[in-house]
C-alpha cells in the first residue's frame, strides 16, 4: 500500500482525459502534503491507467493524464 493511494484512486475515477490538482488539493485528497517523493511515487499511478503529465512549481500543480 502506497501513501499515495487514495490521489492515485481519485485520479483513476475522474472521468476526464486530464485533470488539473493545486498541491493543497492533493494534500487534502491523499491527507498528506506533496514532498519530493512524490517524483519515486508517481511511477505507481501507470498501474491505476493515467500518468503525471506536468508539475509546475510556481503555479503549485501536477496535471494528471489518462493513458489511452
Amino acid at each position: 500500500m502506497s501513501k499515495y493511494d487514495a490521489l492515485w484512486e481519485y485520479v483513476q475515477r475522474n472521468g476526464s482525459p486530464s485533470l488539473k490538482l493545486t498541491f493543497e488539493e492533493i494534500q487534502g485528497i491523499a491527507g498528506i502534503p506533496i514532498d519530493h517523493s512524490f517524483l519515486t511515487y508517481k511511477k505507481e499511478l501507470t498501474g491505476y491507467g493515467c500518468k503525471v503529465g506536468k508539475i509546475s512549481m510556481k503555479e503549485q500543480t501536477v496535471i494528471f493524464d489518462k493513458i489511452n
